[in-house]
């Protein structure tokens, strides 16, 4: 009875290695900032483990420890549980006078792309007074539009999955209201269509696009004002010469 083996390769990349983008968007400074904090885990998922708060809680209680009491918070997953820790986080923010966004929190809270990076960012500016030259403040866009441009055209999203990737179920729930949630789905199907049409420019041979007859039209160029100073003096000298001739007549 004969055995056969089959050597199947290595994997690409490990479970650890498959946080790695995640924690590639932080700059090595703000990293080596969470670290020296000894806090009570080391955030492995970013977007993960600062989406309910208690971190956030931590971190602030390193410098505020009479307005951050780590006991107050808890480190649940649940949506209830994550609203009540931001709450009182931004409460006790308030009587400290500072203010984080409000649409970079909802995007931390939701596990929104690239929200809890520009979150650490924030604070690690406000309560080291430090700059980060990688830190835009620009209006951050809270979708996969930069992950799905670096795909090929074929493994790009649909119009579905861009609506399951980009609308969480959490937003959902923390939503009652139906318009507004009919509001981002109109939105993110209004980003698909604006990448779709931009796919459609860039590649137009995919698309069975062909050109329509004004654009294989030959277009001459606009003439210039010499030309047409001398077409105008070219008709005048005409009109002159047919005046002359008729008088003489």
């Amino acid at each position: 009875m004969r055995y056969f083996f089959v050597v199947l390769p290595p994997p690409l990349f490990t479970m650890a290695q498959a946080h790695w983008p995640n924690r590639a968007a932080v700059p090595r400074e703000v990293l080596k900032w969470l670290q020296s904090l000894d806090l009570s885990f080391s955030p492995i998922n970013i977007r993960r483990d600062f989406s309910n708060g208690y971190l956030v809680a931590e971190v602030f209680s390193c410098y505020y420890p009479n307005d951050f009491q780590n006991h107050s918070y808890d480190n649940g997953t649940s949506l209830p549980t994550k609203t009540s820790n931001w709450t009182q986080i931004e409460k006790s923010l308030q009587k400290l006078g500072i203010r984080l966004p409000r649409d970079v929190i909802e995007g931390t809270i939701h596990c929104k792309p690239r929200a809890a990076e520009i979150l650490i960012q924030e604070i690690y500016v406000l309560l080291t007074n430090r700059r980060i030259q990688s830190f835009q403040d620009a209006e951050a866009d809270f979708t996969d539009r930069s992950y799905q441009e670096m795909l090929p055209m074929v493994a790009r999203a649909t119009a579905s999955r861009a609506i399951k990737s980009n609308l969480r179920l959490s937003e959902v729930i923390a939503e009652p209201s139906i318009e507004k949630n009919r509001q981002k789905v109109t939105a993110i199907i209004g980003m698909h269509l604006q990448q779709r049409r931009a796919e459609k420019v860039e590649n137009p041979e995919r698309f069975n696009i062909k050109p329509t007859l004004g654009e294989l039209a030959v277009r001459l160029p606009p003439a210039s004002d010499k030309a047409e100073g001398a077409l105008s003096d070219s008709s005048q000298q005409i009109h002159h010469s047919k005046v002359q001739a008729g008088t003489r007549l």
